[in-house]
């Protein structure tokens, strides 16, 4: 086992793997594959240990196309001003949920011990500890969840631990924060009845509430309601990059007086204080986003978020068997070993201890 297990906030693979699936392209998450950032072999050359497989539920083909076309419109005209996608129906949601999360439950079958679903804090140090690689089954968004909330109850029955209230789109739940860029998070109304509701039950529960992709007001109302840590998966420092998707330091020292968590996302666009994201970007951009939250809300409360297949990496990252230039880096920045012990993994394995039940 390496030194600096990697225990990583947040990616899509599962979203990939059932695209290709769907394309006739389907492939083992056992096999090296050059395409998408993370596969099994990949991953243990680059210490990947586990982390966040996130279920994201993307819009039905058609209305994607439309919204994309919209988008492009609004871009030209005005980049701080665009439209969010449109809402989910819940039967759709749930249908595409259920088919992204049996390839997670498939692949732990295929790999013969060596991928674990973990439901506790025990089991995911004891996959660190031995070299299994730890899976946090998460939902991106809570379009699959039901207004009785039934479907939680189900969904946490079978291994769900982590959940997003809403991805850049509204729900039910809440509202969600637009790509534009410049502009701030504080954009309109936050949770509704039911998502104030869904984040009594989970922390009832034990799932672990993602504060990523909510606007401000939303984050607040969590912060108002939740007695648990806060805790954003893939989320970085707004002062950087002023992106509504970033953290203002008001909302960063809230999560340190929570004793909570922010996973470091790698999206160039999230990362560079210009938000361009398809310009070449080092992943010296991720030690920088790094080092501002660890100074300003402690060492114990900041960790990786990658997003990996689901975000532009930087160029001399790359995919998931590229993280030791990143612990490189860090350590080149100035983090001593037991920095790195912390952000690489043991800061996650102490929110989740706090958070689940």
């Amino acid at each position: 086992m390496t030194d600096f297990p990697i225990l990583d906030g947040h990616n899509d693979t599962m979203l990939r793997m059932h695209r290709e699936s769907m394309d006739g392209n389907g492939r083992s998450f056992f096999e090296r594959h050059e395409k998408g950032h993370i596969d099994y072999p990949r991953a243990v050359e680059g210490g990947f240990a586990g982390g966040f497989f996130a279920i994201y539920v993307p819009n039905k083909a058609k209305e994607q196309k439309k919204y994309m076309k919209k988008l492009k419109k609004a871009a030209e005209k005005d980049p701080t001003n665009l439209p969010l996608p449109p809402a989910l129906g819940h039967r759709y949601a749930l249908r595409q949920a259920m088919a992204e999360s049996a390839h997670l439950f498939n692949a732990e079958e295929e790999s013969n011990g060596k991928l674990k679903i973990v439901r506790d804090a025990d089991e995911l140090e004891a996959c660190l500890q031995n070299g299994v690689m730890a899976a946090i089954w998460h939902f991106e968004g809570a379009e699959a969840i039901d207004k009785n909330l039934d479907a939680l109850h189900i969904f946490y029955g079978a291994g769900l631990r982590s959940l997003g209230i809403v991805w850049s789109r509204p729900t039910k739940f809440g509202y969600g924060v637009p790509f534009s860029f410049p502009i701030s998070p504080n954009i309109g109304d936050g949770l509704t009845d039911r998502g104030i509701a869904l984040v009594k039950e989970c922390n009832q529960l034990g799932i672990m509430i993602d504060l990523s992709h909510l606007n401000e007001k939303g984050f607040w109302d969590v912060a108002e309601v939740s007695d648990a840590p806060l805790v954003t998966t893939h989320s970085n420092a707004y002062a950087l990059c002023a992106s509504p998707r970033n953290l203002t330091d008001k909302q960063l020292d809230a999560i340190k007086e929570r004793n909570g968590m922010v996973g470091i996302n790698f999206h160039k666009g999230f990362l560079r204080e210009d938000g361009n994201q398809f310009t070449e970007t080092s992943l010296t951009e991720i030690v920088r986003h790094l080092d501002y939250i660890a100074n300003r809300i402690g060492i114990d409360k900041v960790g990786f978020g990658s997003d990996f297949d689901g975000a532009n990496m930087p160029d001399d990252l790359y995919d998931v068997a590229g993280l030791p230039k990143l612990i490189a880096a860090l350590r080149e920045a100035g983090f001593d070993d037991d920095a790195l012990r912390k952000v690489t993994h043991e800061n996650w394995v102490r929110v989740l201890r706090q958070t689940w039940v």
